[in-house]
């Protein structure tokens, strides 16, 4: 099978990130394997917008857009993938910077037919320079990033993660784009979950669909400062309770939680006894590490009870739009 044509699609919204987002796309143009495109969606931000159309006027690979759809992270993605022209879309966030052989580990899984998404490892770089000793590695994903518990290799998993993944574009001609109203909204509630519920989506209408994550597609993200407290971990944890209360709606609680169930039942019991043990070793953090296990599963039920009340009375909601075409340049 040939190689695909790989457009590289960045969602940016603020300009306090601005170094970050360059950093990004020039990792993206380092790449062993080139992207066919770079494109920048802005989030509903003039002056962003502006800069980025200036700073990339020469640079004939980066395209630079306006997202065509309401605010937040999934509309964004939907009008880099409408505006795109590669065989397969990949995304990447707007504070991570990709290893050299990020795309070339997405292509060679394209490789089987059957692949429709493949997803990377993304690892943390945090602010203070070290990892907190109270946080738990099986909660890096409260930091947008690959968490202990994960097969590691090229491995079939029920889905990719948002920020370091790919699909291919007729994944979205089958399942639609993500889903609005569940994701990320600038700086509002961290909520998350769309590409789990695209992922779900996806299989449901191509039930011989294959998605990926190979650990090779390395990314590395950054986690600023107010992100290693417990404050944000405990705002995360619930914030992701509501969006899986979302996914279970639309899709089933035995599909939407499927894999959480062992996440729940295996990793993060391992994961207290691992805090316990270290705690009767004397080693730094290992009370904290099992402490915040357990408060982030606590909050995150919380937040799923809320959510599913409020996906009851119809308060929460969120809708499948047709892919926008008239992204701006």
């Amino acid at each position: 099978m040939r190689d695909p044509g790989i457009s590289v699609v960045i969602c940016v919204y603020t300009e306090d990130r601005w170094e970050d987002i360059l950093a990004a796309v020039s990792s993206v143009r380092a790449q062993s394997y080139p992207a066919l495109e770079t494109l920048l969606v802005v989030d509903h931000n003039p002056a962003l917008k502006d800069r980025l159309a200036r700073e990339y006027k020469e640079t004939g690979a980066v395209r630079v857009l306006t997202n065509a759809g309401p605010r937040g992270l999934s509309a964004g993605r939907n009008t880099g993938i409408a505006a795109s022209h590669g065989e397969v879309i990949a995304f990447l966030d707007d504070d991570a910077v990709a290893e050299r052989d990020w795309l070339r580990r997405f292509a060679e899984g394209y490789a089987d037919p059957r692949v429709m998404a493949v997803g990377g490892r993304t690892v943390p770089v945090w602010a203070s320079g070290r990892r907190p000793v109270w946080f738990p590695e099986e909660f890096d994903w409260v930091v947008g990033c690959t968490y202990k518990g994960l097969p590691p290799g090229r491995v079939r998993v029920r889905n990719v993660l948002g920020g370091n993944a790919s699909f291919r574009r007729t994944a979205f001609e089958a399942a639609g784009g993500f889903a609005t109203g569940i994701g990320r909204d600038g700086d509002r509630r961290p909520l998350g979950c769309e590409e789990t519920e695209l992922c779900i989506r996806l299989t449901r209408a191509r039930p011989d669909a294959v998605l990926l994550i190979d650990d090779r597609a390395v990314i590395h993200h950054r986690v600023p400062g107010p992100r290693e407290r417990f404050a944000y971990f405990r705002t995360r944890t619930y914030a992701e309770g509501l969006s899986k209360a979302l996914v279970a709606c639309s899709v089933g609680a035995g599909r939407g939680l499927e894999s959480e169930r062992r996440y729940t039942t295996r990793v993060l019991p391992a994961g207290v006894a691992r805090g316990l043990r270290d705690t009767l070793l004397g080693r730094p953090g290992g009370a904290g590490r099992a402490g915040a296990i357990v408060a982030g599963v606590l909050t995150a039920a919380g937040g799923y009870v809320v959510g599913s009340v409020r996906a009851r009375r119809g308060a929460a909601t969120f809708s499948i739009a047709p892919l926008q075409g008239d992204a701006h340049e």
